[in-house]
């Protein structure tokens, strides 16, 4: 009796180890005596108990940080940029036969291929085209880690750090360019007002009557406020039609 108990549990353990459960974004490539019978999964896998060998992989996106590298650019500058790249195994096959370890060399690929694009920019085209240069590192990467089973979908630059006088020649830089656009600014107000004023001036002297009734809705708008005393230069000319007046009468 402890005999056959003894063969039902052995029984059991080679029948539990037989067994493997895969979820859905899980797939086992599977050895038998070493050599390579295939992805199976999602679902209830079969093994030979001892002689089929398992390793699993998963079929999600990874999200991976590239530490920050150590890059001189094509314009001489010191710079330490980073960033982030989002990979998935497509083929576990390729991903457990063609590489050690994907994850590393995916990582090292990554490094080595940003510090090569980033050194080829000046730095004014790192700092304004990213997008392209993210599409740069994405297609170089995808194309290199295609033989290991790796899908790469996107590349992201992170972080450029710059050195400090870097940033103090940047602050000067745009304060210059800040100024250099306020002046602009200030110059097409003044000609603009000069125009106006020279049109205006144009009109006055063809009706010169206009002069006086600009003067009167000045004193209007000068009377509606708060004054005690207001002093307002009249011009002689809006007198004028009345002293031609009186001296017509004088001449009769």
């Amino acid at each position: 009796m402890p005999f056959i108990a003894s063969i039902a549990i052995v029984v059991i353990l080679i029948i539990a180890s037989a067994i493997r459960i895969l979820r859905e974004y899980e797939r086992g490539v599977v050895f038998r005596l070493g050599r390579l019978v295939g992805a199976k999964g999602p679902g209830l896998i079969i093994l030979i108990p001892f002689i089929d060998r398992m390793v699993k992989t998963s079929l999600r996106t990874v999200v991976m940080d590239v530490p920050p590298q150590d890059v001189i650019t094509k314009d001489n500058v010191s710079v330490q940029v980073n960033a982030v790249v989002y990979f998935r195994v497509i083929n576990p096959e390729k991903a457990i036969v063609e590489v050690e370890n994907f994850t590393f060399a995916t990582s090292q690929l990554s490094q080595t291929t940003l510090r090569s694009i980033a050194g080829q920019v000046e730095l004014d085209e790192l700092l304004g085209e990213r997008e392209k240069i993210n599409h740069e590192l994405q297609s170089i990467i995808d194309n290199s880690s295609d033989p290991w089973g790796i899908k790469v979908s996107l590349v992201e630059v992170k972080h450029i750090d710059l050195p400090m006088e870097m940033k103090r020649a940047m602050a000067k830089q745009a304060e210059a360019e800040r100024e250099r656009r306020a002046k602009i600014i200030n110059a097409e107000g003044e000609f603009q007002a000069a125009e106006r004023l020279s049109q205006a001036a144009s009109i006055i002297s063809k009706y010169p009557v206009a002069i006086q009734l600009r003067y009167l809705q000045t004193l209007s708008e000068v009377a509606t406020e708060n004054n005690s005393t207001t002093i307002f230069p009249v011009p002689i000319d809006l007198f004028k039609p009345f002293l031609e007046s009186i001296a017509k009468k004088g001449e009769e």
